[in-house]
């Protein structure tokens, strides 16, 4: 029996990385990269007999044509963040035309990347999103209103991850840092009076090697209940960001002698009266305040187990520096 072929999409991303690794590990399948630069992957995937690269910005999928028609996975992650027009032809008309090139009766599955910021608490597409959102968003909501009604939507899983870590801060990572990863290194900059600060606010995170476990079981489920526009918030349980603060002030030895609560009123109080410019979005969120969701998904909730359960399991993974603040 000849191998599944399976294509992912934005390949060179953290999230894309963790996905290859995983099906390396955990399948027999074919993969087939769709990358813009395969140079920026690592050797021993460049190298790989169960690999095929297809070197390509996703605008330029039709050169592949031959390839595609035989996939009978797709893991989609390619996104782009900026710019209007780019980003409504990457994340919409590219997405359309690589669906087209795609064979219906060989295509099993397809597990397409949204982002959690087009939903509300109850996991509902808010309208808000397409008024006020970045470009990213509002072609994010374009994209998966379209595929909603396509003919691909009965063998489509809808993802949609909430704050995203990945990588190593400590020596040479193995794959691609996360933006928010990154973001941690900074974290000692700020800490020394957020310290003092009591936010209530709520989000979710999840690392993309869950994400990328969740993807692995989602794609080799043959479970009738996984197939027809299934849906998923991936994240685990919230927490505030005061919990946050908290564990990062005991990672870095730092110590909080008291904390100052601020809220919403305060928070935009203090928007108007500092030199601080402000997005449509920025205010939206604002207003909104908490990003929790119901129901949410993680690793647990397919049998599985979650490799960063909670925020100081995401440090660890991280390796981040500790260091002492007084």
């Amino acid at each position: 029996m000849r191998n599944k072929k399976l294509l992912i999409t934005g390949s060179n991303g953290c999230v894309g990385q963790y996905l290859i690794d995983w099906f390396l590990k955990n399948s027999n399948y074919r993969l087939f990269l769709m990358v813009r630069d395969p140079n920026k992957l690592p050797v021993s995937i460049q190298k790989n007999k169960r690999i095929t690269l297809l070197a390509c910005d996703i605008r330029d999928c039709k050169k592949f044509k031959k390839e595609l028609k035989e996939i009978n996975y797709l893991i989609h992650t390619a996104t782009a963040w900026g710019g209007k027009k780019r980003a409504y032809e990457v994340n919409v008309t590219a997405f359309e035309e690589l669906l087209g090139l795609l064979k219906k009766n060989i295509l099993e599955k397809i597990i397409y990347f949204s982002t959690a910021s087009l939903l509300n608490n109850k996991a509902e597409l808010m309208r808000e999103s397409l008024i006020y959102g970045t470009e990213y968003i509002q072609t994010k909501y374009q994209c998966y209103e379209n595929l909603r009604k396509s003919s691909f939507a009965k063998k489509t899983c809808v993802v949609f991850p909430t704050l995203v870590f990945g990588g190593t801060l400590k020596g040479k990572s193995r794959y691609p840092v996360s933006y928010l990863t990154e973001g941690l290194k900074q974290a000692k900059r700020w800490l020394w009076i957020a310290r003092f600060l009591k936010i209530d606010a709520k989000f979710h995170f999840i690392h993309a090697k869950d994400i990328a476990q969740i993807c692995g079981f989602l794609i080799k489920s043959t479970d009738k209940s996984d197939y027809g526009f299934k849906q998923y918030i991936l994240g685990q349980n919230f927490i505030t960001i005061d919990e946050a603060i908290l564990t990062l002030i005991k990672n870095y030895g730092i110590k909080r002698y008291f904390a100052l609560k601020i809220n919403k009123p305060i928070i935009k109080f203090l928007l108007k009266v500092l030199p601080i410019q402000t997005t449509s979005w920025d205010n939206f969120s604002i207003n909104k305040y908490n990003f929790d969701h119901k129901p949410i998904a993680n690793p647990e909730t397919f049998g599985l187990k979650s490799y960063a359960k909670s925020l100081k399991d995401i440090l660890k993974l991280a390796k981040l520096p500790r260091c002492n603040i007084n």
